[in-house]
């Protein structure tokens, strides 16, 4: 399965190229931890997903910088602060992707949180009881695996998981600008990798 169209690809060895020279190559694995989770939870149920019109098989160079920007920013800046704001980042990207791509497989339909009204699956600035299962599942294994790839305890893991979700959270709620017009899902995306890095410099 092709992950990356070539811009994406060019885009990705750029930023992990940065990540490895201020990081290390431990980082740079953390990436690839996340790019995995993210893999399958795309993958699951994709049929599902392509009837809905949700399916993206292949992710170009916005999605990569999206993602991929914030983490890069926290892994130059580790030098000073240590892992935990990259760390957290990176928690916050693979919750908001568990919320996006399992959330809109719940059979019930998900609340809009610009009107509090039922939305479509897969809409900007909604939420579902599944997919808010989901983004606490995706933090939390980040917070876990950083356990055992940075040697956090396990109140750090925690600070881990909880960043990455509130991360997400404010994702969704950057959802309702996108859905007016405001920024775009790449943006929203990049804000909400900022917010779980900033919270985990209390890691």
């Amino acid at each position: 399965m092709k992950v990356l169209d070539k811009g994406g690809i060019i885009s990705a060895i750029i930023i992990g190229v940065i990540i490895v020279l201020f990081g290390g190559w431990d980082y740079l694995g953390y990436m690839f931890i996340f790019l995995f989770l993210g893999m399958v939870v795309t993958r699951y149920e994709h049929d599902v997903k392509r009837k809905m019109g949700l399916y993206e098989h292949e992710r170009g160079i916005e999605n990569v910088l999206s993602n991929g920007l914030g983490p890069m920013v926290f892994a130059i800046i580790s030098v000073f602060f240590g892992p935990g704001p990259f760390v957290s980042s990176i928690a916050a990207i693979t919750s908001d992707t568990f919320a996006s791509e399992i959330g809109v497989l719940g059979k019930g339909k998900p609340m809009y949180l610009g009107d509090m009204k039922p939305a479509a699956a897969g809409k900007s600035g909604a939420i579902s009881i599944m997919g808010t299962i989901a983004s606490a599942v995706g933090a939390t294994l980040i917070g876990v695996t950083a356990i055992f790839m940075f040697g956090f305890n396990p109140l750090q893991a925690l600070v881990v998981g909880i960043a990455g979700f509130i991360g997400s959270v404010a994702d969704t709620f950057l959802g309702i600008a996108e859905e007016n017009g405001i920024g775009t899902k790449g943006t929203t995306n990049f804000i909400c990798s900022i917010v779980g890095g900033l919270i985990g410099f209390f890691v």
